[in-house]
């Protein structure tokens, strides 16, 4: 049989439209990148391991020691900046102050509660350099959720920033007797500035493991309940390393976030990201719509961070202009790759060409969370999701992530009764994700919650797919598509998501029930026009002896008083913005009388489908009647909660 040869000219376009399908069809140049972003992280990982030098401290170090990067800004802040050289002798100062003057220790507990500033920056690198652990404090929390945290990091001493200062209450005082408050003031700082910059020893970190607690971060507590997260020293390494690889962080960028830096997203994804790279880590105090940009062009920034909410804010405000030229400036900046979680796909485009954002990259993770999702997309084919992979990255996992069908009645993944193990969901189905965790050394990739069991245990999932396997629990339902990128869905049960927080609807009704008017309260999301995330409301059932106004309706004195007892025990963001008045034998329940949710949330507030239910909502100092009018404006975008 004679062969006829293909010539050349045809079959290198052939070859090359072949490889460009399957390449497009397997995702493989961008497995290549996520795969090339984790070797070397791990390898880097496994040397500071081996070298007893996996504490954050000696990064810092590392580049301050550096001829190539001594002199290069590590830090801005407002007005000043800060060379690598410069914050380590700082952290050194600020080390042998914490040494000598307050006795920190190795291996204790030290709470920073914190805005985003400088201070800070230098507080948690002295801690870290004497082989302490930073517990990071929501500085928005008061009261006793406030005390919670510091009872559950065991902490003596509280580094108190002057702006939250006010938040240190008497009640939180007597609560924490034996635990010393320490606001740090601009006297106090020159104080600590004028020790000698004396460098720790070695032998107070160089025993770490990776698994060992690296930092206390606490999750969104809603009544004073936040779980305290265990952040091992590997995910604080590698999650730097990894994300900094993945979205090309060089030593020449400058790094900009708003974000609070007690979260994991401004600390792991922020901080060490920029360290990683050698790079400049700009901050802003907090999250501000009007100053985001200026600060933005101030500090020359050209990777912006953010989280939930904060696009859509940003792209409801009015367009910036020069106020001599009356140039616009909303591209008049070198931004070119935005880097967060929780962009909604109603605004990703919209906010890209606005600002003239190329790029963007979204992730998927939890605080004590064991694997993440990651989608880097400069088109419009991963727009929207919260991860995507290919062939190569999946064989890689080796079936580490998995979306499993749940039983909504239990609120637990569904198990098959003949066979008692869990059932993947098909492409487009929603389910749990869930991460593989190693059945015997589970500590190794979940370090669960400090001080906690109970927590802990229940993020695990045993015998999902085979006997004794264990699996990561996230609570969060998602769905797959056929080029494996993947969406999320909902938040299982009742948690919800408002103001970039996780805000629990029980321990919002406990507090709401304890309203000496209240009888019963049932908290639930409800989806707001025009606002991402859903706002709280309650279902409450006033108690029979409590008076009523001429409209058979609470009145204006228990309104204010409720309104009043919501905003003193929780914090802004989990605050009830609507109520809804019904009656005992409207408020529906199972058999086992759990409340059910389902049918208030999907009827959300909207006057005409309560039911004829009297809805308020959230006004200044009291709860006022949300009319037809009321929800038209809200609908219609002019009214921001």
């Amino acid at each position: 049989m004679t062969i006829f040869p293909v010539p050349v000219s045809l079959a290198a376009p052939a070859l090359a439209a072949a490889a460009a399908y399957l390449n497009a069809r397997w995702q493989v140049s961008y497995d290549v990148d996520m795969l090339t972003s984790v070797v070397p992280t791990l390898l880097n990982v496994a040397w500071w391991g081996a070298r007893g030098q996996l504490n954050t401290f000696y990064r810092l170090e590392a580049l301050a020691t550096s001829k190539s990067s001594e002199n290069r800004i590590f830090l801005r802040f407002e007005d000043k900046q800060y060379t690598y050289a410069q914050a380590y002798d700082t952290v050194l100062r600020y080390s042998n102050w914490l040494r000598v003057r307050r006795g920190v220790k190795k291996g204790e507990l030290v709470a920073l509660d914190f805005q985003n500033t400088d201070s800070f920056i230098f507080l948690l690198f002295a801690v870290w350099s004497l082989g302490a652990i930073p517990a990071l404090i929501n500085y928005n929390l008061s009261g006793h959720a406030l005390a919670h945290c510091v009872k559950r990091a065991a902490a003596r001493l509280v580094l108190v920033d002057p702006t939250v200062a006010g938040n240190i209450g008497d009640d939180v005082r007597a609560e924490l007797s034996d635990v010393s408050f320490e606001v740090v003031t601009l006297g106090l700082e020159l104080d600590m500035l004028g020790m000698d910059p004396v460098r720790p020893e070695d032998e107070l970190r160089s025993e770490v493991q990776a698994d060992d607690m690296g930092i206390l971060i606490f999750t969104s507590g809603t009544t004073g309940l936040p779980k305290a997260a265990i952040v091992s020293w590997a995910k604080v390494a590698v999650v730097g390393g990894y994300t900094s690889r993945w979205i090309g962080t060089k030593s020449t960028d400058v790094y900009y976030t708003a974000m609070p830096l007690y979260h994991s997203t401004a600390m792991l994804m922020g901080l060490s990201n920029t360290l990683s790279a050698g790079a400049t880590f700009a901050i802003g105090r907090k999250f501000s719509t009007s100053r985001f940009w200026d600060d933005v062009r101030k500090h020359n920034a050209n990777i912006i961070q953010y989280v939930g909410e904060t696009c859509r804010y940003l792209l409801s405000a009015p367009p910036a202009t020069d106020p001599v030229t009356g140039e616009n400036l909303d591209r008049k900046h070198n931004v070119r790759l935005a880097f967060g979680n929780g962009l909604r796909p109603d605004v990703w485009n919209r906010f890209k060409e606005r600002f003239g954002i190329e790029t963007i990259a979204e992730f998927y993770g939890a605080t004590e969370g064991s694997f993440g999702t990651w989608n880097l997309s400069r088109n419009d084919f991963s727009m929207g999701a919260v991860g995507r992979n290919g062939l190569l990255y999946n064989l890689a996992l080796g079936g580490g992530v998995a979306v499993v069908h749940v039983d909504h009645e239990t609120e637990l993944p569904w198990r098959d009764p003949q066979t008692g193990f869990c059932r993947k969901a098909l492409y487009g189905e929603p389910g749990e994700l869930m991460f593989k965790l190693p059945a015997k050394n589970v500590k190794s990739r979940f370090q669960g919650y400090y001080g906690d069991k109970d927590a802990t245990s229940k993020k695990i999932l045993n015998s999902v797919f085979s006997k004794g396997d264990a699996w990561f629990r996230t609570g969060d339902v998602v769905r797959t598509d056929a080029e494996n990128r993947l969406f999320f869905t909902d938040r299982i049960g009742d948690t919800f998501r408002w103001k970039s927080e996780n805000v629990s609807t029980a321990e919002v009704a406990q507090v709401v029930g304890l309203h000496p008017a209240i009888a019963e309260a049932n908290v639930y999301g409800v989806e707001v026009p025009h606002h991402e995330g859903r706002a709280g409301c309650a279902a409450i059932i006033l108690k029979s002896d409590v008076p009523l106004g001429p409209d058979g309706g609470p009145t204006p004195e228990t309104l204010r008083s409720l309104a009043g007892h919501v905003r003193a025990n929780l914090p802004k963001y989990a605050l009830p913005l609507f109520i809804r008045v019904v009656q005992a034998e409207n408020l529906q329940a199972t058999g086992t009388n759990k409340q059910q949710k389902h049918t208030l949330r999907n009827e959300g507030v909207d006057p005409a489908k309560n039911g004829g239910d009297a809805v308020f909502w959230l006004k200044e100092n009291t709860y006022e009647r949300l009319t037809s009018k009321d929800w038209k404006k809200l609908s219609m975008g002019g009214v921001k909660l």
